[in-house]
């Protein structure tokens, strides 16, 4: 899916950026990677060589009566993950096996350092229902776009920041006057109603006159029929809306930060320092950048950002 996707647009360089389908959710059955044990997902094929040389946990790493241990014995990885979420979490419709993105991709990859096989169980989560699931241990883990604060992490544990993202601007793609928040003075911009654009881009264009829309659907129904000037709205959302929509584009840097984080069990440090140890090895041999190359970056010309430094966010 991914790698035929003709949908590679001038994007900003962004921010330091800044599966088994569900079977218990949706009863379905259990997805396979070819070569691997039924239970597993797909691998995308641009991503083969990183799977064949993803990096595997030592055998001590796996501490005894651990959740690492647990997750080995049960043999698969469950994860709390988006199936509607392209470049990050998405379900194939021609092949509901398949699901890719840069959350999955990694979700896939924590499951070979725990397993050595690709093999993930995902239960999609509704932004509510996340601390729940991994309170009464439904998932293992959330990767979820799942914001890291303080709030949260009083009920449940992140590790990371895996991923940062931030507010951003879009417009229509044949607009070459707009190159990102600087130029919006004036301008007439859309925002949705109760998100952080509303206050952001009074702060940094005091003079732009704000369109809010009840949805992103309406938001961006409004960009393309030209009720504002530009659309302001989290990065991720906007690249994955532009990689399907050549009549939109993305501009400029990101103007905010907003860290994103895996959800774990609250105070299970042994499994939070596990996959931060897992997060840094992917950073430094390059994984983490061909993922992003592969997903998110299919919607952005540029190399792949820095990720983010494990630990620098409060709650983290």
């Amino acid at each position: 899916m991914r790698s035929t996707s003709p949908f590679r647009r001038l994007l900003p360089a962004v921010l330091a950026l800044t599966a088994l389908l569900s079977v218990s959710a949706c009863g379905g059955g259990d997805t396979a990677v070819p070569g691997a044990e039924a239970g597993s997902s797909t691998q995308p094929s641009n991503l083969e060589e990183v799977y064949a040389n993803a990096v595997v946990a030592d055998a001590a790493a796996i501490l005894p009566e651990s959740t690492m241990a647990r997750i080995k014995e049960r043999g698969t990885l469950i994860v709390g993950a988006a199936l509607d979420a392209p470049l990050l979490s998405q379900q194939d419709p021609a092949n509901p096996e398949s699901i890719e993105g840069f959350d999955a991709d990694l979700a896939k990859l924590l499951a070979i350092y725990i397993l050595g096989e690709p093999n993930i169980k995902i239960v999609p989560p509704a932004s509510e229902t996340r601390e729940a699931l991994l309170q009464n241990g439904t998932v293992d883990v959330v990767f979820n776009t799942y914001t890291i604060t303080e709030e949260r992490a009083e009920q449940i544990s992140f590790a990371g920041p895996y991923l940062e993202s931030g507010l951003a601007v879009a417009v229509k793609g044949d607009n070459k006057d707009i190159n990102g928040i600087d130029d919006l003075g004036g301008k007439t911009v859309i925002v949705g109603a109760n998100t952080p654009a509303v206050t952001a881009v009074p702060e940094k264009q005091p003079t732009a006159t704000l369109v809010s829309f009840g949805t992103d659907p309406q938001a961006l129904q409004a960009l393309k029929q030209g009720r504002g000037d530009a659309y302001v709205q989290d990065f991720t959302l906007l690249a994955s809306h532009s990689a399907d929509d050549t009549s939109i584009k993305v501009v400029g840097q990101p103007f905010t930060t907003e860290s994103y984080g895996i959800g774990l069990k609250h105070d299970d440090e042994e499994f939070k320092a596990f996959i931060n140890e897992w997060l840094q090895k992917i950073q430094a041999d390059g994984t983490w950048g061909k993922v992003w190359d592969a997903t998110l970056g299919e919607a952005v010309e540029a190399e792949a950002p820095s990720a983010p430094e494990i630990g620098s966010v409060p709650g983290s």
